[in-house]
């Protein structure tokens, strides 16, 4: 599964306050490699690819504009229909926050907030379909939203997206997954069941991993924070991270290499 088709996961991108630190960072610990290209009016955007200049595309980054803003990671969600989608954003209670623009002949994007606060872009491909690597290791394999409101979180992505939930027990967690069709697209948890009460919500990419507890101390050694030490749950192994600069993220190392097993689980 690439995420090709409406209301999947197709692209994240990082939004850092030091691009040279951030690339160091995630180049150490997953593999990346990071260049710079220039984006018509857009101008220079980093993209992270898998081995070298050559590898494919797996995410973006970009350089905060301002020191008051907050590092952070984004998911790209595809749609058929750009104007379309922000329409049920807006129907549905939420808010466009970057209306929409073209990214020279790669795409056209919007960025917006859910109905309590969490924020997600939407991406309307040109030549660049979506992240050329996903569900594959050292790539994003899974994408995560916390928030305070589950069932209103079920309302607005039912509404947008056309997601239907399925609730799962782990351990002592009670874990909500987004489906369309037969396919898990995304996960939802309750901020309370991780976050302090004055995390905002928002959305986290996991990135695959080989060895989940070699890759979190890797991470912590170089700055990171360890969110959730690496824990056992039903999927695999994770454990959830904080960059130097402050961007969330999850690393899994999955316990069934085969993702379409788990993600076509009834």
């Amino acid at each position: 599964m690439t995420g090709h088709a409406a209301g999947h996961p197709s692209w994240v991108e990082l939004a850092s306050p030091d691009l040279e630190a951030s690339k160091h960072f995630y180049c150490e610990v997953f593999g990346w490699y990071a260049y710079t290209l220039t984006v018509g009016s857009v101008g220079e955007y980093e993209m992270f690819t898998l081995g070298d200049i050559q590898g494919p595309a797996i995410g973006g980054m970009f350089e905060l504009a301002d020191d008051s803003l907050h590092s952070s990671w984004t998911i790209y969600f595809h749609t058929d229909d750009l104007d379309a989608s922000l329409d049920l954003v807006r129907a549905a209670g939420g808010q466009v926050l970057v209306e929409p623009v073209d990214i020279a002949d790669l795409g056209r994007m919007a960025q917006c907030s859910d109905s309590q606060g969490a924020d997600f872009a939407f991406w309307f491909p040109y030549n660049l379909k979506s992240a050329e690597a996903i569900d594959e290791p050292s790539t994003m394999c899974w994408v995560e939203l916390s928030t305070p409101d589950i069932h209103e979180a079920r309302r607005f992505y039912g509404r947008v997206f056309g997601w239907k939930p399925v609730d799962r027990s782990y351990e002592a967690l009670t874990y909500t997954e987004w489906k369309l069709g037969t396919w898990s697209v995304a996960g939802m948890v309750s901020l309370a069941e991780r976050w302090a009460p004055d995390t905002p919500p928002h959305w986290t990419p996991y990135i695959w991993v080989s060895d989940c507890d070699a890759v979190a101390a890797r991470a912590a050694e170089l700055g990171a924070q360890v969110h959730v030490p690496p824990t056992d749950i039903g999927p695999g192994r994770l454990s959830i991270l904080t960059d130097p600069a402050g961007a969330r993220i999850a690393v899994i190392t999955p316990k069934d290499s085969d993702l379409r097993a788990l993600k076509t689980l009834p």
